[in-house]
């Protein structure tokens, strides 16, 4: 199952500040906390995504790298969907984020209290297709999307329920006297406002959909199925909330002449029986041209050859990968009478028997991708 945006988990926008995300943080604690909902297997995952969103956007150094390369960047050693902390690392590493005398700090909650908030808008999700070539130099996508947007023309007017305050305010009556609690307004959602007029088309919540051409900077080396976030592309938030980010998922299309593999790039080379045994110089394709190779005297079928560099870069680190050349021997099923008979000559000749082949000490195929990997 995909990871949700980090800041979705929280319900924070990307200008977040520390003390936002820690309130965030506090408040999602608090709502999904083991010893509030016992038993409660789904909340148990929430309480660990909320921690492992925290732990990302409350440092620095991976909150950088997850804006620009999204889960991909910061998933060393991350566990998917929270599962990469223990109840136990959740409680020794975060307490003190609740450690300032309030009620629940003995339990490891946080005593949130109901304010005026707007509301973030949705992310938009969108599959951007990247050929080989644009992923190993990087690329801008212009990508089309419909998404909601304020509409003109709309007045607001305070909330009824709250009236503009944003808060329900209560008083309970107990034994040591009155008790005030303040709550989130349901009717406005914390922001105190609501939609007065709006002209047609436009909905309850003051927003109309309309499209958009977004630029896109997509990294060089990413690769199928990373996310990416654009910062605030994405829907309109309510009553002036922010809006959410766009988010692209990466898609490699089918290449003609290779394949992927990690950094490396792989080429099946087609050669005759004669360019084997006699060599030959050969031009094969790249990710930026072409280049040409030797193929030495006496190749033999499933030869790997290695074009240093000719690969794809790592997308958050240095280095590329190599072209990796895999040299295929054409044998022919058909064949005219002459051809035959110059076969048949060659097949009496001791240097034509299999046996004679030299094999280098590697007694498979296998034996010699091990030994060409380990000597990278």
């Amino acid at each position: 199952m995909a990871k949700r945006d980090y800041y979705e988990v929280l319900g924070v926008g990307r200008q977040a500040g520390e003390d936002e995300i820690k309130k965030a943080y506090r408040k999602a604690a608090l709502q999904f906390h083991p010893d509030k909902n016992p038993g409660d297997a789904q909340a148990e995952e929430k309480f660990k995504e909320a921690a492992e969103a925290y732990e990302i956007l409350s440092n620095a150094d991976k909150r950088a790298r997850y804006d620009r390369f999204g889960h991909q960047g910061v998933d060393q050693g991350m566990g998917g969907g929270g599962g990469g902390f223990s109840m136990e690392d959740i409680f020794s590493q975060f307490g003190d984020v609740f450690s300032d005398g309030s009620p629940f700090e003995g339990f490891f909650g946080g005593g949130g209290r109901g304010g005026r908030r707007a509301n973030r808008g949705a992310n938009l999700r969108i599959r951007v297709k990247l050929t080989l070539e644009e992923i190993a130099k990087g690329v801008e996508k212009k990508v089309k999307v419909t998404k909601a947007v304020p509409a003109e023309g709309v007045t607001y007017k305070a909330c009824a329920t709250c009236n503009g305050s944003g808060q329900i305010q209560r008083v309970t009556n107990t034994i040591l006297g009155q008790m005030r609690t303040a709550s989130t307004c349901p009717h406005c959602e914390g922001s105190g406002q609501m939609v007065d007029r709006r002209p047609p088309g436009v909905d309850p919540d003051g927003l109309q959909r309309k499209e958009e051409v977004i630029s896109v900077q997509i990294p060089a080396g990413v690769v199928e199925g990373m996310q990416l976030s654009v910062s605030g592309k994405g829907n309109a938030g309510r009553n002036g909330g922010q809006p959410g980010d766009l988010i692209v998922l990466v898609e490699e299309e089918a290449h003609p002449h290779f394949k992927r593999d990690g950094n490396h790039i792989l080429y099946d080379l087609p050669v005759s029986v004669v360019q084997a045994a006699l060599g030959d110089q050969i031009e094969v394709p790249t990710l930026d041209g072409r280049a040409r190779i030797r193929l030495e005297p006496g190749t033999q079928p499933g030869k790997l050859l290695r074009l240093k560099g000719k690969g794809l870069p790592a997308v958050n680190a240095y280095g590329r990968g190599d072209l990796i050349i895999f040299v295929n021997v054409f044998v022919p099923t058909k064949l005219s009478k002459d051809e035959k008979e110059t076969l048949e000559k060659l097949a009496a000749s001791e240097n034509f028997k299999p046996t004679n082949a030299d094999n280098s000490g590697k007694s498979s195929f296998f034996d010699r991708m091990r030994d060409f990997f380990q000597h990278d």
